[in-house]
């Protein structure tokens, strides 16, 4: 199985996620991605990749991000995979609404990675994410997630910044 390069910014760590006009945060929940979530996120609405391959991968869990008050709403997208000592992520997409300059919601991207530490932790494995970077977003990784750059395009987080980011988006 090849693994995709992330590209992903994470433009602000939230506590949850926070509109960027009015300035309020909103609960989230991260749930299950199912099929009869396809036809939401196709490349015609927008979205840049094709989840469904993501979805048939029975290697990889699919999770969406959601808005407690408005869960027919995706936010956003993640693809992992528990491997033996750590959590891989594969995939990581904001909603097209969560992108560039005109974006609705901040924050989507680091609850999502947060989300890869969580299960890190849950499963005994200390925090540890590990995720392969474009180029261009190494250092960006690094200053905003704590990231550790381990060699060609390989990331990891280890455990202090998984905690840090886990109790900024997961205050239970």
């Amino acid at each position: 199985m090849k693994r995709k390069n992330l590209d992903f910014k994470v433009d602000k760590l939230t506590d949850s996620i926070k509109n960027k006009i009015s300035g309020d945060s909103f609960e989230t929940q991260i749930l299950r991605f199912r099929l009869y979530d396809i036809e939401t996120v196709t490349k015609i609405k927008g979205w840049r990749f094709d989840w469904g391959d993501e979805l048939n991968d029975l290697s990889k869990d699919v999770y969406k991000l959601t808005i407690v008050q408005n869960p027919e709403i995706i936010q956003g997208l993640i693809s992992l995979s528990v491997e033996s000592d750590h959590i891989a992520m594969h995939l990581l997409e904001n909603s097209p609404f969560n992108i560039g300059r005109k974006k609705l919601y901040e924050g989507v991207a680091g609850n999502l990675v947060a989300f890869c530490c969580k299960i890190s932790f849950q499963n005994e494995m200390e925090g540890f994410v590990a995720f392969r970077s474009k180029t261009k977003l190494i250092e960006h990784y690094q200053k905003t997630l704590g990231a550790i750059h381990i060699g060609g395009q390989k990331m990891i987080l280890q455990t202090n910044a998984a905690k840090i980011l886990v109790e900024k988006y997961f205050k239970n």
